[in-house]
């Protein structure tokens, strides 16, 4: 049975996608959000809270909706293609669920529990410098000091984090849209929908609802790769073998998903040909209870933000019935053409000094 959090979540974000009774009840703090939200940009505008303006180009990628939208894919296959063309990216993340108080290098083989999933997965998956603060600008100037040779630094969820400068924005919509179309808590918008308007780029993660927006719209696709035992005692298998092997050998299969859109990660699992029962966990489930334990299943499918903190619990990395399913991304290379001529703009601009500005 899922737990109270995840049933919590999972309540949310259906109320949050229609404008119900539980919408208007909420309607006013809503309001409230949106005053404080004027109010905080407005310092900003006038310089009275000042920002953090590095000597590199700063790329932040985020989201209104709040929750997962497939910003750390996407912050993986942009830094991944950047590198293909010769940028020397850093990332910078909040670290979220993690327990670090102060800024920190994240490495490989660090713990998510103190630097969070999603930082040790862009590490791993990437092999670039990555750093972590609840201040991005903290992180970055962390990275700057110990990676000097990063010539670009890419912010993952970093849209509403204001302190650290940017010179390209690029927002994410996934197949959600934006919900109800309000702020929190009546809605699950971060800022008002007209936020699309000012952004350099907009990321349709796979088929999305219309949305308004004025900026230029590029594709990300994601496919789901071959299944890999996370004790890696067997061969990688391709879904549509493993669904197959279950038909042949009757296997009961469960699905496990801590991440923000458990329902997309299951629907194409069922794409895939495999019958399972369905195990949707909080997003950035920590796995500091076992919820495997008394399940009855001959395997356990789970993502790679999952695998991150099963690998790390001993009881966890050596039960042969966890399988770990891989996401594969692709984004449109008009995306990375607009990046990278950003990236000229800013280098041009910061190696001619002040006076260019």
């Amino acid at each position: 049975m899922a737990s109270l959090r995840t049933r919590l979540q999972l309540a949310l974000v259906d109320l949050w996608q229609r404008r119900g009774l539980f919408a208007w009840m909420l309607a006013p703090l809503s309001v409230v959000h949106y005053l404080g939200y004027h109010a905080r940009r407005a310092l900003y505008a006038a310089g009275l809270l000042r920002r953090t303006r590095l000597d590199v180009p700063v790329i932040v990628i985020g989201n209104l909706y709040v929750g997962g939208t497939g910003k750390t894919p996407l912050t993986i296959e942009l830094a991944s293609a950047l590198a293909a063309r010769g940028w020397r990216p850093g990332i910078v993340s909040r670290g979220y669920g993690g327990t670090a108080a102060q800024p920190r290098m994240v490495g490989p083989e660090e713990s998510a529990r103190e630097v969070g999933d999603e930082p040790v997965l862009m590490a791993r998956a990437t092999g670039m410098p990555v750093a972590v603060a609840r201040n991005r600008a903290a992180a970055a100037q962390l990275l700057r000091t110990r990676h000097p040779e990063c010539d670009v630094l890419i912010a993952d969820d970093g849209l509403q984090h204001w302190p650290l400068a940017r010179d390209m924005e690029i927002a994410l919509l996934h197949y959600r849209g934006l919900g109800n179309g309000w702020l929190l808590p009546a809605g699950p918008l971060r800022e008002p929908k007209r936020r699309l308007d000012s952004v350099d780029a907009i990321v349709c993660n796979g088929a999305v609802p219309a949305v308004r927006g004025a900026a230029t719209r590029f594709v990300m696709t994601a496919t789901l790769g071959s299944a890999r035992p996370l004790n890696g005692t067997q061969e990688p298998l391709a879904l549509p073998a493993l669904a197959a092997a279950q038909r042949r050998n009757r296997w009961r299969i469960a699905a496990a998903a801590g991440i923000g859109a458990p329902d997309r990660f299951f629907a194409m699992l069922r794409d895939a040909g495999l019958a399972f029962e369905e195990m949707p966990l909080a997003d950035h489930f920590d796995y500091a209870a076992n919820p495997f334990t008394a399940l009855a299943a001959d395997r356990i499918l789970i993502t790679e933000k999952d695998a991150v903190k099963c690998a790390a619990d001993p009881a966890l990395a050596a039960d042969a019935r966890i399988w770990v399913v891989p996401l594969a991304t692709a984004i449109d290379s008009r995306l990375v053409d607009e990046v990278v001529t950003r990236l000229k703009q800013v280098s041009r601009r910061n190696a001619l000094g002040p006076s260019a500005a």
